[in-house]
């Protein structure tokens, strides 16, 4: 579980994050949602140490990870997966190879050990056999699936995705997002996830964190999102035209 408490954040003198208070629950699939310039990414950033925090406490099990010194952000990294958008894969390397690298940086493997390890998170993200391919030979959907095997690589307690959906055509995105739900139930890993998808939402979202103007505006999950009667988060939720639809549907059911 990680819990952050009173956080803020700020950049030049300009507040981004004020007084942030939330909890990311293990085993669940927790999303931070928000518009664009929210701070939904500065706070996965302060989460994760590669940003500093002006002024509160971000705690992985208790344990207040604000305070930690080099070496210590270290060993924390270790079991941290992070999913990046777009994947950012290394193209002169094999989909192997990157699925290796976190275990070339941060364990005491043998190559045997890495190899055979590499293998099992490949299988797991069904894409056997493409093992010698290069990032360039793949699909998006193929790239996301690379992404997410290196970042089990390393049997991570917390998986963070950043836009794991951007990019993607819908059928893709959903396969993405079963992924990373059965990933997080089977592991059970804190998993957070950073997103704009409605859809991924509405499907997976366990735990949903509402920034708006750098405040945790709204609480909630997938079953109560569409019920709230707050107009910043109904601005963001009903936003497209087929949540509109949705909206709609909703309402004639009602009645």
């Amino acid at each position: 579980m990680i819990e952050v408490k009173n956080l803020n954040k700020s950049f030049d003198g300009v507040q981004i994050l004020s007084d942030i208070d939330a909890s990311f629950q293990r085993g669940k699939v927790n999303l931070i949602i928000g518009k664009s310039g929210s701070g939904k990414t500065v706070l996965t950033k302060c989460i994760v140490g590669l940003h500093g925090v002006d002024t509160g406490e971000v705690l992985f099990d208790k344990v207040d990870v604000t305070k930690y010194n080099s070496k210590q952000q270290n060993e924390l990294r270790k079991k941290i997966g992070m999913l990046f958008q777009g994947g950012a894969l290394f193209d002169s390397m094999t989909v192997e190879q990157n699925v290796m690298f976190p275990m070339r940086m941060f364990s005491d493997f043998s190559v045997s050990e890495m190899r055979d390890r590499a293998n099992e998170c490949i299988k797991r993200v069904n894409l056997v056999d493409k093992n010698h391919l290069y990032p360039s030979e793949t699909s998006g959907g193929m790239q996301k699936r690379i992404a997410i095997a290196r970042a089990i690589s390393m049997n991570p307690e917390y998986l963070f995705c950043d836009e794991p959906n951007s990019g993607l055509d819908p059928q893709t995105a959903i396969v993405i997002d079963e992924l990373i739900q059965e990933l997080t139930y089977e592991f059970n890993t804190t998993t957070v996830v950073v997103t704009h998808d409605m859809n991924s939402v509405l499907e997976i979202g366990d735990n949903i964190l509402f920034i708006f103007e750098g405040k945790a505006h709204w609480k909630g999950n997938k079953q109560t999102i569409l019920q709230s009667d707050d107009p910043a988060l109904n601005d963001f939720v009903y936003a497209s035209e087929f949540m509109r639809t949705v909206r709609t549907n909703l309402r004639a059911q009602a009645k």
